[in-house]
């Protein structure tokens, strides 16, 4: 048997949202039910290179179907300058559980760009007002981009906001979705009165008011992804129903991590986890709720959920490098 070889394009066209979308959900309902196995993730750290390596295995069953994986990524802040690589370079293991055959091996760069989107998207769906048509996004970087393709796979978007102070991204952002939504530069403020706002930027010190959004607002917290990270200010995350996507790792390096690590928000203060949501045994939006916010900090099973999508629909559609990994005549 032969393992399949998929690039960053293919990955890219076979990580159909809509489907991604699904599995995701799928996977946060595994988790909450307790259908999973994912390690804690592990670091191998290269000072001498300004670098590490980081590992993500995981295993979900989610009664219809099962998979298994491995993500290995890194952050080399260095490459850019020094190698003309990308800081983040990702590499997708995608195996059956039965036999732990390798069926394929992907860019896990693309894949997780892709499932980072879906989640924003399945939060997006239990937490946003049914007929919201409006997204902000805080930061014109390149997840900015799968946000609002996500979003708009579940919500009727049709007016988006972007606002970040690298003009030329914006720019960049904005034409590319012209001929597709009334679409502008605008404030924070702006982006965040928006029905659904997503927040994708490294920033340490918060940019996000509870004066900055809407009464109704959901917000996606999508960039705090270490210790120390912080997009919302304190009193909006305090006035908000805040929705988590694992406790462990949000309370360490998720858009709570600095409230929650000084006591100003607590257990009683985060409303569930997006599992939790899924498989109904916590509300999401109902008529009395404000502001919500998710804090997503990307779990290892969605990048196999993600995965299982994409190596079954570049199967179905013959595409990719078949190469013999394995030699089954031994």
């Amino acid at each position: 048997m032969t393992t399949l070889l998929l690039d960053s394009d293919d990955v890219n066209e076979y990580a159909r949202l809509s489907a991604v979308i699904d599995a995701i959900e799928q996977a946060f309902g595994a988790f909450e039910r307790g259908t999973t196995q994912m390690p804690a993730k592990s670091y191998i750290d290269l000072p001498q290179y300004n670098g590490d390596f980081r590992s993500m295995p995981a295993y979900l069953d989610t009664g219809d179907w099962d998979a298994a994986g491995l993500k290995w990524v890194n952050v080399h802040p260095d490459n850019p300058a020094d190698h003309d690589l990308p800081t983040v370079l990702g590499t997708m293991i995608y195996s059956d559980p039965e036999t732990a055959l390798p069926l394929a091996i992907m860019d896990g760069t693309a894949l997780t760009m892709k499932r980072t989107g879906a989640a924003a998207a399945v939060a997006t769906d239990y937490l946003a007002v049914e007929d919201a048509s409006s997204l902000g996004l805080v930061g014109a970087g390149v997840q900015s981009y799968t946000q609002l393709e996500a979003i708009s796979e579940i919500r009727p978007i049709e007016e988006v906001v972007v606002s970040d102070p690298d003009e030329e991204r914006v720019q960049r952002f904005v034409e590319t979705y012209e001929d597709r939504f009334d679409i502008r530069s605008g404030s924070i403020s702006e982006a965040g009165h928006c029905d659904v706002c997503s927040t994708v930027t490294p920033v340490e010190d918060p940019i996000v008011g509870l004066s900055d959004v809407g009464e109704h607002t959901h917000i996606n917290a999508m960039g705090a992804d270490a210790e120390g990270k912080h997009e919302l200010h304190d009193e909006l995350l305090d006035a908000a129903r805040i929705v988590i996507d694992d406790h462990e790792q949000c309370t360490h390096s998720g858009e709570i991590n600095v409230p929650y690590h000084e006591g100003v928000l607590t257990d009683d203060d985060i409303h569930g986890e997006i599992g939790e949501l899924v498989v109904g045994s916590k509300a999401g939006r109902t008529e009395e709720t404000g502001v919500t916010v998710f804090d997503s900090t990307g779990l290892a099973i969605q990048d196999v959920a993600a995965a299982r999508v994409v190596y079954e629909t570049a199967r179905e559609d013959g595409a990719g490098t078949d190469f013999g990994l394995i030699d089954t005549d031994q």
